[in-house]
């Protein structure tokens, strides 16, 4: 059986804590993260400033070379780097940025890929109605050996029931790289909510939000990226694999938890529910874009078992979590609120999930701007 480390992980920290702590004279490194162009891949590269941005407005636009991360032919590679939101940089400490950029074609077009534009334009449209957004997001830790991390070489660990919210050396695989993932968040702005352990061993889940608008996206994906870049420290993989197990094991998903002024405000559980009929309506429209696959990848996981909604019917109740859409109980003992979608995969992008619930809930529109 291969290691279940990675050999870059056992490198002696120390070594590197002392070229950290030198002095950087003034100068700043920014470094800038995209989404390549599989829709799931996050990549990144740093460039020094001579001083601290204050804003997005001071970093510079960039380039990179498209043909290497399947975004362009080798002939017309050139690929723009435009920033969009920045965080503070947990890896190389203050003054040091990060910052996410949305990815433009040489024609200043957004890439195929780039699903932020079409999303921030329709957030706009619908300020007014202030939505907000959550998204749970659950992943799997794999070692480097795609063996889900801390399970037998070879074979299997006790059936699921201990795990979630577990505590306890038999119970629990990899809680160091989760907490250091949370202050990670922290420390850059990250609207992290909270984390949890699943029901899976070696499955995770922590929350963003809550988020309105276009924020949602952009801090999920750049939790996304601090998450994998710790798990790099720690030598492990962080899978968002929708069913990263076969059989008798939960899936993981991206649970989205929407709602607008409306609902939140009294009498608004009769907004929630005209949503919830708006969706049902649209149901396969949503899948296609749940997950990058057009709902491949849900065809395995939302199967109507491990508390999974069947792919091909739309369900809603109250506290239903084996439902497409769930109604807290404390929201309908209020009669306002928010509603949970649970359809959307672990590997979805957050661009065209909230860009879909709003066009449907709000906009009472198919639409075809991520479709």
């Amino acid at each position: 059986m291969a290691s279940s480390v990675s050999d870059s992980s056992r490198l002696d920290k120390g070594v590197r804590e002392y070229y950290r702590s030198l002095p950087q004279d003034g100068k700043v490194q920014v470094t800038y993260v995209w989404i390549d162009g599989t829709g799931e891949g996050l990549r990144s590269k740093t460039r020094t400033l001579d001083g601290e941005p204050k804003g997005i407005e001071d970093i510079p636009e960039w380039n990179f070379d498209g043909s290497s991360t399947y975004q362009a032919e080798g002939s017309n590679s050139d690929m723009y780097l435009v920033p969009a939101r920045m965080f503070r940089d947990p890896f190389a400490l203050d003054p040091n940025k990060l910052v996410l950029c949305e990815v433009l074609k040489y024609n200043r077009r957004p890439a195929e890929n780039n699903l932020r534009a079409s999303c921030k334009k329709v957030m706009e449209q619908v300020r007014d109605t202030h939505p907000w957004f959550g998204m749970e997001q659950e992943y799997t830790l794999l070692g480097i050996n795609k063996h889900p991390y801390g399970w037998p070489p070879n074979g299997f660990p006790g059936p699921q029931g201990p795990y979630y919210c577990g505590v306890g050396a038999n119970c629990v695989y990899g809680r160091d790289i989760v907490e250091s993932h949370y202050k990670a968040c922290l420390y850059a702005g990250v609207k992290i909510g909270g984390t949890n352990a699943e029901v899976m061993p070696s499955q995770w889940e922590f929350q963003v939000g809550p988020c309105e608008g276009i924020e949602m996206g952009d801090h999920l994906w750049v939790a996304r990226f601090l998450l994998h870049r710790v798990c790099e420290d720690f030598g492990v993989i962080a899978s968002l694999d929708p069913k990263p197990m076969p059989g008798n094991w939960n899936g993981a998903g991206c649970h989205i938890n929407v709602s607008t002024e409306a609902m939140r405000s009294p009498g608004g559980l009769q907004h929630i529910e005209e949503a919830i009929e708006k969706l049902g309506r649209r149901h396969a429209h949503h899948i296609r874009l749940y997950d990058p696959r057009g709902g491949k990848d849900n065809e395995r996981r939302l199967t109507g078992r491990h508390e999974t909604s069947s792919l091909h019917e739309f369900s809603a109740g109250v506290a239903n979590r084996g439902a497409s859409i769930r109604i807290p109980r404390q929201v309908g003992q209020d009669g306002r609120g928010y509603f949970e979608d649970r359809r959307p995969a672990a590997n979805c992008d957050p661009y065209p999930v909230t860009e879909a619930i709003v066009r449907t809930c709000v906009l009472d529109e198919a639409g075809e701007g991520s479709a």
